[in-house]
């Protein structure tokens, strides 16, 4: 099955469930006749499969994105009271997970070229933002200790890992990765000489499985990659009640299990998942090039040497969004926006006191980001529509621009 190029989705997510359906379709038959819905077989296996996959030790399914990154704070360490460093261009996930954790989010700025943490800005608020009291980095701001970092994989592109390792170590931080939308994204390692994948760098990682995911549930699901034993067991607790066995609680816990029929269905689609990133990178290799053939007035995605990107987003910059929107719109062109409000000016983090000014990267690409239809099925006949309508859209723009001067 595959979807008129008269009306290009910003996702499909129809056509590789159809393509898939018998596959699918045995999963269900094994979950409901074993009637082993939580754990089991299908988890476990997907937990070996996945970890592989990340170059990691151990992976620990969760129930969602969110738990788990919560659940990687937690067992890695992070206490009530702690500041956890982040940035402000992310989904709300990131510091939901770490104000869950009792922690506390503290914002800087990212990179104005990969939009990811920029660590400039991480050795700015370590050396100009905290100091040291009776040998614990304080946050000057909130008068807490500073105890983890986490840097978001954004788009389907890696942090800049060693320099913000590196920094992490200098202050005795840990470094937990926000890889939820970076499933097998890689990044050269230029202190090590090698590639590395995501979720195989921090002391622990998040990934989730949402729907329009690289790697997508077919509804919720997340996990936890780790190279440290004691924090993958430390995770298979929390998610289950704090449970050691069955009844025998050590630690107060969450519900956060990864339900079976999810993992069968992860399972099925791991095996396409290095196929479907191979065929985004591609296409991501078409829009560049189709852009600048086309001459069009929109900036596109920045991927580093050091980076191999799997691009669960394409996402360009634009003048006047709003206009460009609705005339792809118009031409049947699917868009999304991640994310308009940065999540300092969100009314949920107004208690934290950022103000105006205080990201100005962030806050100068958040009104000009705008996500272009990005999925492995994509044909190039659609690719040559939504292009062709880009440069249309800015070009019009660029010369109304020009007359008003």
């Amino acid at each position: 099955m595959q979807l008129s190029s008269n009306n290009i989705p910003f996702l499909d997510l129809v056509t590789p469930h159809v393509q898939l359906e018998a596959e699918l379709t045995e999963v269900f038959h094994k979950v409901t006749r074993s009637a082993a819905f939580i754990g089991g077989r299908l988890v476990e296996e997907f937990e070996k499969s996945f970890a592989k996959f990340c170059d990691a030790e151990h992976c620990v399914g969760a129930a969602n994105g969110t738990d788990a990154l919560r659940f990687a704070l937690i067992a890695s360490g992070v206490k009530a009271g702690d500041v956890v460093v982040t940035v402000p261009n992310t989904f709300i996930a990131t510091s939901e997970a770490i104000s869950q954790a009792g922690a506390l989010p503290e914002f800087i700025d990212i990179d104005e070229k990969t939009y990811n943490m920029d660590p400039a800005e991480l050795d700015r608020y370590l050396t100009e933002r905290c100091e040291f009291v009776d040998g614990k980095l304080i946050s000057v701001r909130s008068g807490r200790p500073v105890t983890a970092v986490v840097p978001v994989h954004l788009y389907g592109q890696m942090a800049d890992m060693d320099a913000i390792v590196a920094l992490a170590e200098r202050y005795s931080l840990f470094v937990i990765e926000d890889a939820c939308q970076a499933h097998g994204a890689r990044y050269f390692s230029r202190k090590d000489n090698k590639w590395k994948t995501a979720g195989s760098i921090g002391r622990a990682a998040a990934f989730s499985f949402y729907p329009g995911k690289n790697l997508g549930a077919c509804g919720e699901a997340g996990a936890v990659t780790t190279n440290d034993a004691v924090i993958g067991n430390t995770i298979r607790m929390l998610r289950d009640h704090g449970q050691a066995k069955k009844y025998y609680h050590d630690i107060e816990g969450y519900n956060g299990r990864l339900d079976a029929l999810q993992a069968g269905l992860l399972s099925v689609k791991l095996k396409y998942l290095a196929e479907w990133n191979a065929q985004r990178r591609e296409i991501a290799v078409g829009y560049n090039r189709l852009l600048h053939s086309a001459a069009a007035n929109a900036v596109t995605p920045f991927e580093p040497a050091w980076s191999e990107a799997v691009y669960h987003l394409y996402v360009v910059r634009v003048k006047n969004r709003e206009e460009f929107q609705a005339d792809l719109t118009q031409a049947g062109i699917g868009t999304g926006i991640h994310y308009p409000v940065p999540l300092h000016q969100q009314k949920a983090y107004a208690h934290l006191g950022y103000k105006f000014g205080d990201f100005p990267v962030t806050e100068t690409m958040a009104p000009e980001i705008v996500s272009l239809p990005m999925f492995p099925q994509m044909t190039a006949e659609q690719q040559k529509l939504v292009v062709n309508t880009v440069a249309a859209s800015t070009s019009k723009m660029a010369m109304a621009a020009a007359a008003a001067l």
